[in-house]
């Protein structure tokens, strides 16, 4: 499953983070073929992955942002089992060595704030746990390259992306992809 999201991010390595059901409708037509899903509830996420997926794209849950959904190993069974989906996105490792075990997508969310932080993200990096590592905010070259020489597993750049020039630096610093909100970088 790594490889598929591999390949499909060195076609077009932006990836649509969606965060409501209007951005999500405007990512089924873009040209990204894997989209982060950042909103949702128990009640509707089966729905919202089913779309996904009938576009021929890879669907990632970020699984600490769905109403309904504790921070244990059963939502991260519940994504397997009750969705379609293909992975997941969380800042808890646990959830993600759980969902790697499971067969899903893996993507550790890693916020660096200051110095500390990026030692800690720096050494879960470099353990190898989870199959992508995302950096936010993804607007730090420097940062990114840093991470980059440190990883076995690709990189992806998220957060405060705002336009061409940011996904060009991200990378650039070679990050594997970039992760944004902002609807029109979707089209790039």
């Amino acid at each position: 499953m790594q490889d598929q999201m591999q390949e499909r991010l060195l076609d077009f390595p932006v990836i649509a983070a969606v965060k409501s059901m209007e951005g999500l409708k405007r990512a089924l037509v873009s040209p990204s073929r894997v989209v982060f899903v950042l909103f949702g509830d128990l009640c509707n996420i089966s729905k919202i992955v089913e779309q996904i997926k009938s576009t021929d794209k890879l669907a990632i849950v970020h699984i600490d942002l769905i109403d309904g959904l504790a921070p244990r190993e059963i939502s991260v069974r519940f994504v397997k089992t009750d969705t379609e989906a293909d992975g997941i996105i969380s800042t808890r490792s646990q959830l993600v060595n759980c969902a790697k075990k499971m067969g899903l997508i893996t993507v550790e969310r890693h916020f660096l704030l200051d110095s500390m932080s990026l030692a800690n993200a720096e050494k879960h990096i470099a353990s190898d746990g989870a199959d992508f590592n995302e950096i936010l905010p993804g607007v730090m070259p420097k940062i990114i390259s840093r991470c980059v020489k440190k990883a076995d597993t690709p990189i992806i750049a998220g957060g405060m992306i705002l336009d061409k020039e940011d996904i060009v630096a991200a990378l650039g610093a070679g990050a594997t992809a970039v992760s944004t909100t902002k609807e029109s970088l979707w089209f790039e």
